[in-house]
């Protein structure tokens, strides 16, 4: 049956995919390479209790990659559809939107915001939201696609015509988000973030299109003009 057509960055398209998530080679197997990337940062808990707010979380992708790191998983999301599946995966559910999420001041230990900003018409906010959350020394880790024409190429141009690409639709470059952007927004609220390029392992990359199995490892590049990742510490004792 064919998708609905809608606007470009519709939330309507991840009720349209909610069978996606968990499919390792479906729409969002790139979701899963990422999940894996970001949670490598993430490093076990160091107290009791602690608390990994999850923003964006979608179907709850990083899940499996942090399920043995101590914290209780909360994951922040607007598309009820995909919080039921991230439900299923042990995330605590919150329907929220990521400029104002519901959540209290200094409730987390690390806030995760994975392929999140290039979804939202405010990232200023959202990386406000995100460092408001974080309790002092609390990690936040992210990863985005820049602003750059060679982004939009590649994020849109070529990856909504690849077979097991992007869902066509799914991104609108004019929200892309340019790295100096998130690393002075974070630094206006006590997160010095650090960021670098990232991509798929060229020749895992070459067997998954061939194959549609097997994970894809992300690896550092040394440009961050189509994805680049961050994270960094918030100040404080």
């Amino acid at each position: 049956m064919a998708r609905p057509a809608r606007p470009r960055n519709d939330l309507g398209q991840y009720d349209d995919l909610v069978g996606e998530w968990w499919r390792p080679d479906g729409a969002f197997a790139m979701l899963h390479w990422l999940a894996a990337a970001r949670a490598a940062l993430i490093p076990p808990a160091s107290r009791d209790g602690a608390v990994l707010v999850d923003l964006g979380c979608g179907g709850g992708l990083l899940a499996p990659h942090v399920a043995d790191r101590g914290y209780r998983h909360v994951g922040v999301d607007l598309v009820s559809s995909a919080l039921a599946e991230a439900g299923r995966h042990g995330v605590t559910p919150v329907r929220g939107d990521a400029s104002a999420v519901p959540l209290a001041d200094g409730c987390a230990d690390v806030v995760s915001a994975g392929e999140l900003l290039e979804h939202v018409p405010d990232p200023r906010r959202a990386l406000a939201e995100a460092c408001r959350l974080l309790r002092p020394g609390g990690l936040l880790v992210l990863d985005t696609i820049a602003r750059t024409w060679l982004a939009r190429l590649v994020a849109v141009t070529i990856a909504e015509r690849v077979p097991g690409g992007a869902p066509q639709g799914i991104h609108d470059p004019a929200l892309f988000v340019p790295p100096k952007l998130v690393v002075a927004e974070c630094a206006r609220h006590g997160v010095r973030l650090a960021v670098r390029g990232i991509r798929p392992h060229p020749g895992q990359f070459l067997r998954w299109l061939a194959t549609r199995r097997g994970a894809v490892r992300m690896v550092p590049t040394w440009s961050t003009a189509i994805l680049y990742q961050g994270h960094g510490t918030k100040e404080g004792v």
